[in-house]
């Protein structure tokens, strides 16, 4: 099995950008397991399926194939929203679990990036990340990304659908967001990319000498 790395934290925290410096830089592979609920919520608006059908979810999530994820399509917000509702259904989420955890023991390491990652889907993962940034900045840097790709967008509008997500992403039954009790903490909020991953990269350079 290869070396696993699993890093968690809520949306906008800069998990996703960090995450695949660190695969880069290790020659890992990698898997934003976000989109792969976003790959189950596209398949059901596709092809008009009910997004509270738990059994139907479920069967959909488990033919969710991982090598073609299109972050660019899935990205969208009508696609954001539709795999927030399907996320806390516990079939939805065992299937894509199993997927994640396949994926995970791929050699010579991985790197996946979600919100149960070190907590459910690889808690034995020699290196746990938590990376995290307060909701202001988060929301900021959402904002300034919309604007910076030629889009419209209001902070009020980011900072208060940021709330709404950590609220539901913390505060559900399932696999709840919370940092594993081995996890080192980032808090990127007065962090650039750079030294969030140095400190990273000290964290996996110890581990592996151990390994």
């Amino acid at each position: 099995m290869g070396f696993i790395i699993a890093i968690d934290g809520p949306a906008a925290a800069g998990k996703g950008t960090l995450s695949r410096q660190i695969a880069e830089e290790y020659g890992f592979h990698h898997l934003d397991t976000g989109l792969t609920y976003r790959a189950t919520a596209k398949a059901l608006l596709d092809a008009g399926l009910a997004l509270d059908d738990e059994a139907v979810a479920g069967k959909i999530a488990r033919e969710v194939e991982l090598a073609g994820l299109d972050r660019d399509i899935l990205s969208a917000h009508a696609i954001g929203e539709a795999a927030s509702k399907i996320a806390v259904m516990p079939k939805v989420r065992r299937a894509l679990v199993e997927a994640q955890q396949a994926f995970s023991k791929r050699e010579p390491g991985t790197v996946l990036d979600g919100r149960d990652i070190g907590t459910v889907v690889c808690p034995d993962a020699p290196v746990k990340l938590y990376v995290t940034a307060s909701p202001e900045v988060r929301a900021r840097r959402r904002h300034d990304e919309i604007i910076g790709k030629g889009g419209e967008a209001s902070y009020d509008e980011i900072f208060a659908d940021v709330k709404k997500r950590d609220a539901r992403d913390m505060g559900r039954a399932d696999s709840p967001l919370k940092p594993a009790e081995d996890a080192h903490l980032l808090d990127t909020s007065e962090m650039s990319i750079e030294a969030a991953f140095q400190a990273a990269k000290s964290f996996i350079d110890a581990a592996l000498k151990k390994n």
